[in-house]
């Protein structure tokens, strides 16, 4: 299945997106550091943009 990812925004490290999953609106917070394997999917995007700006990068 692909999504399409809308209103994409970077904080830090991790990329928050929107996306719509059968028929719902989801948030995705995920790090794109290498070997940081950090991402999640989230109900609200305000939750998504909490946890990237709460991630602290083991990597």
């Amino acid at each position: 299945m692909h999504r399409r990812f809308r209103n994409v925004r970077r904080i830090g490290p991790v990329n928050v997106a929107s996306y719509v999953d059968r028929g719902r609106n989801r948030h995705l917070a995920a790090c794109t550091a290498p070997r940081c394997d950090f991402s999640a999917e989230y109900d609200s995007r305000a939750a998504a943009e909490l946890a990237a700006r709460t991630h602290r990068c083991p990597a």
